[in-house]
């Protein structure tokens, strides 16, 4: 399984805090594989994975397919999700 990352290099997970072109948003999942949830799996069949961003300001839900995450120069961590 592939782990996605950011651009730094850290791992990108649910729940993550993390700024999307300039605005505040969260890691809402992340799919790197089959899993059970057929919601989860759906993204896996059609874009071999990716991350699902919440950002309420401008974009609302965005999904990010894993083969434009490189493109993504936007999208840095600031923190994350205390469990």
């Amino acid at each position: 399984m592939t782990r996605l990352k950011y651009q730094s290099g850290e791992e990108i997970k649910k729940g993550d805090h993390v700024i999307f072109h300039g605005e505040p948003a969260e890691i809402e999942f992340v799919v790197e594989g089959l899993t059970e949830n057929a919601t989860l799996d759906w993204y896996m069949k059609e874009f071999g994975g990716g991350v699902m961003i919440r950002e309420p300001k401008h974009y609302g839900m965005i999904f990010i397919p894993i083969g434009s995450l490189h493109e993504m120069e936007d999208l840095e961590l600031l923190s994350r999700a205390s469990n």
